[in-house]
């Protein structure tokens, strides 16, 4: 050995470097949002975050139409949303 580490350490070291700056660059924008919505009126960034809000409200009902017309789909969305069988 050449004092290097072996290639799947070099790999997970890689990883984990990767994901200690996204968690960094994640919880600093979290910081700046919340400075932004204590400092701005709610009419302002609302403005920003409704168009989201509501991309993922279609998002989930569109997956719930897909998985609803595949077999079992029924039975597995009742399951999600924590109905009972009837």
């Amino acid at each position: 050995m050449n004092g290097e580490f072996p290639r799947q350490d070099r790999s997970n070291r890689k990883n984990e470097d990767f994901n200690v700056e996204r968690d960094k660059t994640h919880i600093e924008q979290v910081v700046r949002w919340a400075e932004f919505v204590k400092t701005h009126p709610r009419e302002v960034w609302i403005k920003q975050t409704g168009p989201l809000v509501d991309s993922q409200i279609i998002m989930a009902n569109q997956f719930y139409e897909r998985l609803s017309r595949t077999e079992g789909g029924m039975e597995k969305i009742k399951k999600l949303r924590g109905l009972k069988y009837r």
